[in-house]
């Protein structure tokens, strides 16, 4: 039975602490759209994403309203586009032209972004879908909707290094194409090792070949709740830190399912999975990093904030694991450098550095995230942070991504600006050595031991 403290205490949570539902995301099959002629191939997936996603808008407007729960995003994510337009596309042009309707059709239905500009070659690509790799830095410069992501590795199969060097070309054309708005169609590109099939959260986000034709999930947050609540306990036990920690990401989440179970049931769509990742904003009082620091860190970046990080990250998925049947997706705290304060704050002053940030991952989620970089970085050095990142979640059985930005005309001391909830960022220091010897070496690295479970 829900008392009136804990009415009072969710509204303050709201109202002070920068609680929210992150984003309410539609994932939506495309597969039944496969059509051998592109144009036809186009008609229907605009008008399947139009049709079912129509009321997706207003119904989490309706809910936030109701219930008095900001709900910041409204997504869709959307089959691969690498499967689903495989029959149809045969050449870079054909696929950006499926971009351009994907944007038409989140702009129809209002959504803040659409994902699943995507593709799943962590063992070896296919002719067509190395053709759709090289097709996104067009594609992330003729949208503003749409994001892309590019699955190069898993624990089962090994990195696919092949597509990790193509990457790092991609990334710097991407780059270039976008020059006019700091290197932005970066910010919508993500690379992933063990890419979730029901991740809500962008750019990573793509409608799995496991799920069924709609789903709803939901991707809650609150770093702002937690560290209101690390503040009341200054000084105490780790036993006192975890099981708040803990019993706040039980309230945030229970919030979460809220939203999913009643947005499910006025749309008509199954309910998927809550995904109870802490994700911060440019906001203050909405960072991880001040929750770092709250349990006794001067700065994110110091000795101890890996350990520190490991804590939060357990004690979140504890507490939400109780609050819900389904989590899924991420599910952790996540550490994007321009989209949190605390970090920016950590990067410009020197206490936090992209070896560091790449430590911090071995224990969080996801990974190296909205890094800003200088735009004369190699495309072989993007490579090889790319193929170490996957490598850490290749060998640690877990989600790991890269989004990195090499931002046009921009080197170490300078400031970039995407706005938003993208945020702003230092550009950090690269080192500066050579890997590309490393990197030109074809093929695949192979799965690790541990992996052969059948």
């Amino acid at each position: 039975m829900i008392n009136l403290n804990e009415v009072e205490e969710t509204n303050t949570m709201i109202e002070k602490d920068n609680l929210d539902v992150r984003t309410i995301t539609m994932g939506i099959s495309l597969l039944d759209c496969a059509d051998p002629d592109l144009e036809s191939f186009k008609r229907k997936i605009h008008d399947k994403i139009v049709t079912s996603a129509k009321d997706l808008v207003r119904v989490g407007n309706e809910i936030s309203k109701d219930y008095g729960v900001p709900i910041v995003h409204k997504r869709v994510s959307i089959t691969p586009i690498s499967l689903a337009a495989a029959s149809c596309c045969k050449s870079i042009s054909d696929y950006v032209e499926v971009a351009k309707v994907l944007d038409q059709s989140a702009r129809e239905i209002g959504v803040n972004f659409l994902g699943g500009y995507s593709a799943l070659v962590n063992k070896d690509m296919t002719p067509a879908e190395e053709l759709f790799i090289r097709s996104i830095p067009e594609a992330m410069a003729a949208t503003s909707l749409v994001c892309s992501s590019v699955n190069v590795g898993s624990t089962k199969t090994g990195i696919n290094m092949d597509a990790v060097r193509l990457l790092g070309e991609v990334i710097k054309e991407t780059a270039e194409k976008t020059k006019d708005t700091e290197s932005g169609g970066c910010t919508k590109l993500v690379v992933l090792c063990n890419a979730p099939d029901d991740n809500p959260f962008m750019a990573g986000a793509f409608h799995g070949v496991t799920e069924g034709d709609r789903v709803l999930n939901i991707g809650v947050s609150g770093p702002g709740v937690v560290k209101k609540a690390l503040e009341s306990i200054h000084g105490e036990s780790f036993e006192t830190l975890c099981e708040t920690v803990k019993k706040t990401a039980f309230k945030v989440t229970r919030i979460g399912q809220l939203v999913a179970r009643e947005a499910s049931r006025r749309l008509n769509v199954p309910f998927g999975i809550v995904d109870l990742s802490l994700a911060p904003t440019p906001a203050v009082g909405d960072s991880v990093a001040d929750i770092l620091c709250e349990m006794g860190l001067e700065k994110a970046g110091a000795p101890g904030t890996t350990a520190a990080l490991a804590l939060l990250n357990d004690q979140v998925k504890k507490g939400g694991v109780m609050a819900s049947s389904y989590v899924g997706g991420l599910s952790g705290a996540f550490i994007p450098v321009s989209e949190d304060q605390g970090m920016i704050d950590a990067a410009t002053c020197g206490a936090l550095t992209i070896e560091k940030l790449e430590a911090m991952t071995c224990v969080c989620s996801v990974g190296l995230d909205m890094i800003a970089i200088p735009g004369d970085t190699k495309a072989s050095t993007i490579s090889g942070i790319i193929a170490d990142e996957m490598a850490i979640g290749m060998v640690n059985q877990k989600t790991t991504a890269v989004r990195i930005i090499p931002v046009v005309g921009k080197t170490v001391g300078d400031h970039v600006s995407w706005g938003g909830l993208l945020g702003e960022a230092p550009i950090m220091k690269v080192n500066p050595y050579s890997c590309e010897e490393f990197i030109s070496r074809k093929g695949r690295i192979p799965a690790p031991i541990h992996s052969f479970k059948n």
